[in-house]
């Protein structure tokens, strides 16, 4: 391929403008994670414009921590065009800003406390590299979604006595049971990625085929995943053919009074109802399995800051990280949400909100149409 010599950029240039090796390029060109496609007219190899961008996703991948073979599942992942890649890997990076963030705020205290001559403990010290970083520093960067117990309870209870489990479209591990012997379906490589270690063995495929004999399960579970799927009535049929049991927690999205019960979308955020105006109802979705319907109570401090999770606490959508861990806020777009966001801003700040929504501060838990298919 033969185009503009200034679109063109040589093997050399490439390694000094990142700061990289020549052999380290050269590496990446054998084991085909970045080729240099183009070609002067002399012959050549140099990098394309969209070489250059398939090696700075690979090279922020890299600082990151993640291996060669992750990265290529990362950077080649048929879920994600290149807009969405992007999306992931800033919330990668700004989650280890934040985390950097968070231990410089820690060490920093130490130093103070040091130079008052008082000495942390070393339970105080090894703390702050572990699990409680940031409730000890006071959440830098809080992690908003969390399982939360009350809801997993209901989860874990209506999979009965099944002791295989399959858990379709699992992100990263939430709500999968600990006490079962579970496997996991996940197509994004982003997600997978970022799976705990030890969590439950990943395969990579759709809903909608899933790579699993009839039967091969008890029960399959699917947790706020089916508004992501492309076909959710293909993909609650291959999980009934799969397993005797099914149990999924969704949305009532075909509820005509819905956006009218939760003062986000009534008030604020009226763009969410167009989002779901093609879903299947969740009574068709239901009838597809031949599942009963069971409403889930969303309580007022719940863990899990999906959508609704806040209606109680109408400051956390102001907060970016919150909001940037719903893909609502992205499909809505940007004016739309700031818009909410200034909207919001303000009735909190007059006490509009307060008065408009009184009724809701002397409930511990709400009813927001958040419901489990079980079959």
């Amino acid at each position: 391929m033969v185009g503009r010599v200034k679109d063109h950029l040589t093997v050399g240039r490439v390694a000094e403008l990142a700061g990289v090796s020549v052999r380290t390029l050269h590496h990446y060109d054998e084991v085909g994670l970045v080729r240099p496609s183009a070609r002067t007219a002399a012959g050549y190899r140099t990098y394309s414009a969209a070489d250059v961008e398939r090696l700075r996703e690979v090279l922020a991948y890299r600082r990151l921590g993640f291996g060669l073979r992750e990265i290529a599942d990362l950077v080649d992942d048929p879920a994600a065009d290149a807009v969405a890649r992007l999306h992931r890997l800033r919330g990668l990076l700004t989650d280890q800003r934040d985390r950097a963030a968070a231990l410089v705020t820690a060490l920093d205290r130490e130093l103070e406390a040091r130079a008052m001559g008082i000495r942390t403990t070393p339970e105080e010290q090894l703390r702050m590299f572990g699990a409680q970083l940031y409730e000890t520093i006071g959440s830098a960067y809080p992690a908003t979604r969390r399982t939360e117990p009350r809801i997993a309870a209901r989860v874990w209870e209506a999979l009965g006595d099944a002791r295989t489990v399959l858990n379709v479209g699992a992100g990263t591990g939430s709500y999968e049971p600990p006490d079962r012997d579970v496997t996991a379906v996940e197509p994004s490589a982003v997600m997978r990625a970022q799976r705990p270690a030890g969590a439950a063995p990943c395969v990579a495929a759709s809903a909608e085929s899933l790579p699993f004999e009839d039967g091969s399960f008890d029960a399959a579970m699917a947790f706020s995943t089916v508004h992501h799927w492309h076909d959710p009535i293909a993909g609650l049929r291959e999980m009934r053919r799969v397993a005797r049991r099914v149990v999924v927690f969704t949305h009532d999205a075909g509820d005509t009074g819905w956006r009218h019960r939760f003062w986000l979308t009534r008030d604020y955020l009226p763009e969410v109802a167009g989002l779901v105006a093609d879903r299947p109802s969740v009574d068709r979705l239901a009838r597809a399995v031949g599942a009963r319907l069971e409403p889930v109570l969303i309580p007022w401090d719940c863990a899990d800051g999906f959508l609704e999770a806040y209606w109680r606490r109408p400051e956390a959508y102001l907060e970016e990280h919150v909001r940037r861990a719903v893909s609502v806020w992205t499909r809505v777009g940007p004016e739309a949400e700031q818009r909410a966001v200034r909207a919001l801003r303000d009735d909190l700040s007059s006490g509009r909100w307060a008065e408009r929504n009184r009724d809701l501060l002397a409930l511990d838990s709400a009813e927001l149409g958040l419901r489990l298919l079980v079959a």
